[in-house]
């Protein structure tokens, strides 16, 4: 229903656009003549509507947000160069949004208007009033520097996409994607972005077989975000970033994943201390291979997983030699 109103919205905008535009070309001037449109619903509605609004904006918020000092009326006369028709009224501004602006969604576009109309390079420089110190954010700092020492340790970077197809998380890593706290995407323009990734070993799997022709083995990882359905947060999913790894040879490669491990736990200082620092834990995921699989646990509470491939997994993914993967969770080191 959404996507439908959202299509109807703009198909509404290009048709007053167009209207308006080829109005000047009539056998009379301006003039156009409405239809009737009646949806499978029985709603009947009027097009073109062609709509004008208003919308009221304070003089000194105007002069304030954009670094000048004007009177009601010279703002007034600034918005004309805009094709904006306006009244002023003591500290009070009304203009006029005609159907020919539908990019004006809110009282700061008039603002920008009045920028624009003014000129930017007239608008004398002044220093903000208070000053800020700068400071990284501690998540993409974190980021920065595991990604500079996975990198040292001999795997090579990858950027994924984002989104991805519903195979991808799903069936061809042996998931039962209703299960998995999944963002689907509602129209979706082609197969393969269907779902935003909620893991970033798929990603992996498919950059492995795009350079399978490279010299063995190929170690690759990549630190970003996966998404996760979340009923708690304000738009109902949440970004996690995560450090993802494989390692594909002729031999699984188990053993360099666990040391990736342990090498990145020791830049964070996690002891390796089931009580106190991190741990392996036996873990059953349909992902990997029976009895090669665990969970990576810091301070008691799980954080990633870790083991070989299974099989089938790794031939869906059209690969034909063993993988291990590694994926945890970053956050919970800040």
């Amino acid at each position: 229903m959404y996507v439908h109103f959202v299509r109807c919205l703009q198909a509404k905008i290009v048709l007053d656009t167009l209207v308006c535009m080829f109005s000047q070309y009539c056998k009379e001037a301006y003039t156009v003549e409405s239809a009737e449109v009646e949806y499978p619903s029985g709603e009947k509605h009027v097009y073109p509507t062609l709509a004008y609004r208003k919308e009221a904006i304070d003089v000194d918020l105007v002069n304030r947000n954009v670094g000048i000092n004007q009177s009601a009326d010279q703002l007034a006369t600034l918005l004309t160069k805009m094709c904006l028709s306006s009244e002023a009224s003591g500290g009070r501004l009304t203009v006029e949004v005609p159907p020919t602006r539908h990019d004006i969604l809110h009282a700061c576009d008039v603002v920008e208007d009045v920028a624009i109309a003014y000129g930017y390079n007239n608008i004398q420089k002044q220093i903000p009033p208070i000053g800020v110190i700068a400071v990284q954010n501690p998540l993409n700092k974190l980021s920065d520097q595991v990604r500079h020492q996975v990198a040292e340790a001999g795997f090579t970077e990858a950027l994924t996409f984002s989104l991805c197809s519903q195979a991808d998380i799903g069936s061809k890593m042996r998931q039962d994607i209703s299960q998995l706290p999944v963002v689907h995407i509602s129209n979706p323009k082609t197969l393969e972005f269907q779902v935003a990734r909620t893991s970033l070993v798929p990603g992996l799997l498919k950059t492995v077989a795009a350079n399978r022709k490279m010299p063995l083995p190929l170690r690759l990882f990549e630190v970003s975000d996966v998404v996760l359905k979340d009923r708690l947060a304000d738009t109902g999913a949440r970004n996690e970033r995560r450090l993802a790894a494989v390692s594909y040879s002729k031999t699984s490669g188990f053993e360099v994943i666990h040391g990736l491990l342990d090498r990145l736990m020791q830049l964070l200082e996690v002891p390796s201390d089931p009580a106190s620092g991190y741990c392996l834990r036996p873990a059953d995921d349909p992902s990997y291979f029976p009895g090669r699989c665990a969970d990576v646990l810091a301070y008691g509470e799980p954080i990633g997983r870790l083991g070989v491939l299974h099989p089938d997994v790794i031939t869906k993914f059209e690969l034909n030699l063993p993988c291990s993967a590694l994926e945890v969770n970053l956050e919970p080191f800040l």
